[in-house]
């Protein structure tokens, strides 16, 4: 399954302050995490995410899905508010919005 998180305007400022391989490293850090409580692989592939600023989305893939992505999708994103409110210093609300490519 490929899902394109679209960053919302206070998301896409808060990203403005990362380059694109910590971005990388920030998303795959926090699913890997959350992995230990959902059964679910994610892979947030290079290729896929060559200018995450500049699009203002990055793209997951996820594999062996056994469990509710829509609820995955949403802890994650509250996880990853975390290192971006430090980074921007302000309050975030929703950082992204899902999207399904291809399922």
């Amino acid at each position: 399954m490929r899902v394109k998180l679209k960053f919302t305007n206070k998301g896409k400022t808060a990203i403005e302050k990362f380059s694109n391989d910590e971005l990388i490293e920030i998303f795959s850090r926090y699913s890997n995490t959350l992995t230990k409580k959902y059964d679910v692989e994610v892979m947030v592939p290079e290729e896929a995410n060559p200018s995450i600023i500049g699009d203002g989305s990055i793209e997951l893939r996820l594999e062996r899905v056994n469990c509710d992505v829509e609820t995955f999708l949403k802890e994650l994103s509250r996880d990853i508010k975390v290192p971006l409110v430090k980074r921007l210093g302000a309050k975030l609300d929703n950082v992204f919005k899902p999207e399904v490519i291809e399922a």
